[in-house]
């Protein structure tokens, strides 16, 4: 995949790495172009991870996929397991 990802493409990737755990994400009304991803819990009463992606990461393929795998190796280090996930192609 190497063409630059439009907002929504990154929204469904980010939602598919995380899972079975859920993945809301949403970006600020203030237009800063920015993709805020919050990892919670199957029952949604607890945080597990959150973080602001500025358009240059999650526009890029390769940029969106190394985020998404540190997000994702911490939550293992935390001791969460998390489902096999590859980046799309």
């Amino acid at each position: 995949m190497n063409a630059p990802l439009r907002f929504n493409e990154a929204l469904l990737i980010a939602d598919r790495a995380f899972k079975p755990f859920q993945c809301v994400a949403w970006s600020p009304q203030d237009s800063t172009g920015e993709l805020n991803l919050t990892v919670i819990d199957r029952t949604s009463t607890r945080l597990l991870g959150r973080t602001r992606l500025p358009s240059s990461i999650y526009s890029d393929p390769d940029k969106l996929a190394q985020e998404l795998k540190k997000s994702r190796d911490e939550l293992s280090r935390q001791g969460f397991d998390l489902a096999p996930w590859s980046m799309p192609e």
